[in-house]
């Protein structure tokens, strides 16, 4: 069928997904309530799905230059025993080696080589209707878009999902952590994927390159992450080194890279109705706890392109794009829910089981995804 895909959201899902269209000769327009492509001050970790989905919109080159690799995972204690390691260059393989890169570097290689005009900003959606026959979009100003198909990839607060599914469909409080403390920090000597975890809860640290890390904070029991940062030095204020001097620095700067916001997720038993399609965030935002939102967002983009390169009636895609997806998704969900009760576990119990549980559920997570999704 020949005919437009009007995208909703401009960030890594609404990026991926007009680039695999593009890809196919199919026409696509991205709208964004923004003004411009964030600055999106924060890094990524993009595990080896998410590599090699970039790979497959045609960024493995792009996406090697980029940031740094993440070639080891260590989890700690609290007092900075190791629990256990994952050897990640063995596991995924060299080309899905999985890497921590800038955001923003991240969005610009996405939007590269995209035709003039492919991503419209400042234009916020106000109403969405999909029938069997059409998609149409109203955005703010009174613009009116009509295309074949509207594709929702707005986050976990969708515009697109409200107006489709309605306002049933609300995200929900993730288990493991009601919020989470972001930032980026000058690199105290971390070289590899590093987490310490204590009874209240964890820090990761992730090496961008030789010089920066992303950081990550949350709670461990599913307990308040207060939005004062004095919640960092209580939490983590007896943690190692390492957790300690990147503290001095986030909290006695400018904190211009220190952001606080929910974890939430979105678990609905629908992603399609008429020709509306919710892909990442805003069909299945999931707790960070396995770094899959952006791989489940740029593997939903790829699948639902060749659907729709592949198919002459796009009426039931939708459907189709769900069935083929929901197995995988519901994998990662199930995999963060095991993970975030293991966290919750009194902190002697979970101490003395991680060295056995800890690399076989690694495995057991990232093992379905080695198969390109």
């Amino acid at each position: 069928m020949d005919g437009r895909v009007i995208v909703a959201g401009g960030g890594i899902a609404g990026l991926a997904a007009a680039r695999a269209l593009h890809q196919r000769d199919i026409p696509a327009l991205v709208v964004d309530r923004l003004a411009s492509q964030p600055d999106a001050g924060l890094a990524i970790n993009l595990p080896g799905n998410a590599v090699r989905a970039l790979g497959a919109l045609g960024l493995a080159d792009g996406i090697a230059a980029l940031g740094t690799p993440t070639r080891r995972r260590e989890y700690r204690n609290a007092k900075g025993k190791l629990l256990f390691a994952m050897d990640e260059d063995a596991f995924w393989g060299e080309e899905a080696r999985p890497r921590c890169v800038r955001r923003a570097d991240l969005l610009a290689l996405l939007a590269r080589d995209l035709p003039a005009g492919t991503v419209r900003w400042n234009s916020a959606v106000t109403a969405v209707r999909a029938t069997a026959e059409r998609a149409e979009v109203s955005l703010a100003g009174g613009t009116i878009e009509q295309g074949a198909l509207v594709v929702g990839a707005d986050g976990v607060r969708s515009v697109v999902r409200d107006a489709v599914l309605g306002e049933g469909a609300a995200p929900r409080a993730a288990l493991l952590s009601a919020a989470s403390w972001r930032f980026m920090a000058p690199n105290p000597g971390v070289e590899y994927w590093t987490a310490w975890s204590g009874a209240e809860g964890t820090f990761l640290l992730i090496p961008v390159d030789n010089d920066e890390v992303y950081g990550y904070a949350s709670a461990t029991r599913g307990g308040p992450v207060a939005p004062d940062p004095a919640w960092l030095s209580t939490t983590f204020g007896r943690f190692p080194d390492p957790v300690l001097r990147v503290l001095a620095t986030v909290l006695d700067g400018e904190r211009a890279n220190l952001y606080h916001s929910p974890i939430e997720e979105v678990r609905i038993p629908s992603w399609s109705r008429g020709r509306a399609v919710l892909i990442g965030d805003a069909a299945h935002a999931t707790a960070p706890v396995w770094a899959q939102g952006a791989a489940l967002a740029v593997e939903d983009a790829l699948a639902l392109a060749e659907l729709l390169a592949t198919r002459d009636d796009w009426s039931e895609v939708g459907a189709e794009y769900e069935r083929i997806r929901r197995p995988r998704v519901t994998h990662v969900q199930e995999m963060t829910d095991r993970l975030s009760r293991t966290a919750g576990l009194p902190i002697w119990i979970r101490d003395r089981i991680l060295p056995f549980v800890g690399p076989r559920t690694y495995r057991e997570t990232y093992g379905p995804l080695l198969t390109p999704g």
